[in-house]
């Protein structure tokens, strides 16, 4: 049984980086030029479906949401705030597919969601002294400045590559690339403090 119990704690950093790729690459490639990156749930063409209705700019909030969201759990730094903002984002993509009927995408969405849920419990001694309950959790170490400083950083390449993708696709990829490494960068940094 222990070794399940540990099993169970240890699977939820991959689960926060597929969580989180999943939605970083949803919303790249939602705003990348024609749409040319990775990203294995979509729908990609969301902007121009809601243009017609003046929800251009909303589609556009929506992808850029899941960037910055998707790199909060992908690069692990602030996996409990990522899962915390993706709840309401999953939790309104799973309204849109069951009212419009979509086959077989509540059930895929139901287990992201199921998923941003298994994160919020693992890390749910953090989030109850937010709610006034006593957790036994101590937050004894603070993130330094220059490790989040180098995490924005990447956050801002990654924005950054977006509307570097129009002029050249393979220099955007890079400073995606980039800038998802320094995310990673800026853990390891606090593991060397």
């Amino acid at each position: 049984m222990t070794s399940l119990r540990w099993l169970f704690t240890k699977m939820v950093n991959p689960t926060s980086v597929f969580l989180g790729f999943t939605f970083f690459g949803a919303g790249m490639a939602k705003l990348y030029f024609e749409h040319k990156f990775f990203g294995w749930i979509g729908p990609v063409w969301l902007e121009e479906r809601l243009e017609p209705y003046g929800l251009a700019f909303y589609a556009r909030f929506i992808a850029y949401s899941q960037v910055v969201i998707g790199y909060l759990l992908l690069t692990l730094r602030f996996r409990t705030l990522g899962a915390i903002m993706v709840v309401p984002l999953i939790a309104n993509i799973l309204i849109i597919t069951i009212s419009q009927s979509w086959k077989g995408t509540p059930f895929v969405v139901s287990a992201l969601l199921i998923m941003a849920f298994y994160i919020l419990y693992i890390d749910r001694k953090k989030l109850l002294g937010l709610i006034g309950i006593a957790s036994g959790y101590q937050l004894n170490e603070s993130l330094s400045k220059k490790g989040n400083l180098i995490w924005i950083s990447g956050l801002v390449l990654n924005i950054v590559s977006i509307h570097l993708s129009v002029i050249n696709l393979t220099a955007a990829w890079i400073t995606s690339l980039v800038g998802v490494s320094l995310g990673y960068m800026s853990l390891w940094l606090e593991k060397d403090s």
